[in-house]
């Protein structure tokens, strides 16, 4: 029979919360039906988390284990866990209870008003202000460069239906990130809120490195607007170049240059070397995106599955 509700979340660093989530989880989906399945994706943790879905596994069948042959990155471990599911309602959920298992019955009930997506809005974020305040940043700067509105309050946690995800694993791409290919392939939507919890365990694994390379790929995957704004620049800087030479020219004319000015030569052979650097960096960026795409490799790779 298939499953009316699949939960999946990708599992990270969190040997001692997933026993807490698996128990929250089955107590509140239970309240909506039997009939569903927990689908925990073990993403290349260092720590004993994957030992920790074996035992719950081996509790209830219901509950099904993923373990990656490394650490892949959420978005993957995600993605691993999407191609597994039987539910017709999917539920994606971060593992670290800041999502809290008890809003999924108001994401379910506000989907079967018709919507195929119910997104969790956290009106009141528990995370650390930098994380706040780069995320608002980011998604403004993600927003323009892809003419797309994002919520900076809207992460991963929220209900699909079956056709969603069917639409989003089947989109190709090697560079995966969950919310923004949900905002890409459309369906009809509603936001709510939701109550977001402070991290019981551990800190977040995305510091800021981890977070400016995701903020790079998403953008280089999901827009060609940075190109579009180098040549806005350059057409820029021939239409002012060209002004400046005819004033330049003028001016020799009536005499008012007789030696070349050592200080503006610099600064003009120094600002166009380090624009046309630039500009190769950024033509790079995307080759190597294009290199990255056409080797076709899997986006990740299991080790192991349980009750699945």
């Amino acid at each position: 029979m298939q499953p009316l509700i699949s939960i999946v979340s990708p599992v990270y660093k969190a040997e001692k919360i997933v026993d807490k989530l698996v128990e929250q989880i089955r107590k509140e989906v239970s309240k909506i039906t039997q009939n569903f399945e927990i689908i925990l994706v073990e993403d290349g943790s260092s720590d004993n988390s994957w030992q920790a879905i074996e035992r719950n596994c081996e509790k209830d069948k219901r509950v099904k284990g993923i373990k990656l042959s490394r650490n892949f990155g959420q978005h993957y471990a995600i993605t691993a866990g999407l191609d597994a599911v039987k539910g017709h309602w999917i539920v994606v959920m971060d593992c670290d209870l800041q999502d809290q298992p008890k809003e999924i019955i108001n994401l379910y009930n506000k989907a079967l008003e018709g919507y195929d997506i119910v997104l969790a809005s956290r009106h009141n974020r528990k995370d650390t202000f930098f994380k706040k305040l780069f995320s608002r940043f980011f998604y403004a700067i993600l927003s323009y460069l892809t003419s797309i509105k994002y919520d900076a309050t809207v992460a991963n946690f929220g209900i699909y239906n079956q056709k969603v995800i069917d639409a989003i694993c089947s989109m190709p791409e090697n560079i995966r990130v969950f919310p923004v290919m949900v905002n890409w392939v459309g369906f009809s939507s509603i936001k709510i809120n939701v109550e977001h919890a402070s991290r019981q365990e551990g800190k977040s694994s995305y510091n800021f490195t981890r977070l400016l390379n995701l903020a790079l790929d998403i953008i280089l995957a999901y827009s060609d607007k940075p190109i579009r704004l180098v040549i806005k620049i350059g057409f820029i800087i021939s239409f002012f170049s060209f002004f400046f030479a005819v004033f330049t020219f003028i001016r020799y004319l009536l005499g008012d240059i007789n030696v070349s000015g050592y200080a503006s030569l610099i600064i003009s052979i120094w600002f166009f070397s380090g624009l046309i650097i630039a500009i190769l960096g950024i033509i790079g960026l995307y080759l190597g995106k294009i290199f990255e795409g056409v080797k076709n490799r899997p986006i990740y790779v299991i080790h192991k599955n349980i009750n699945l």
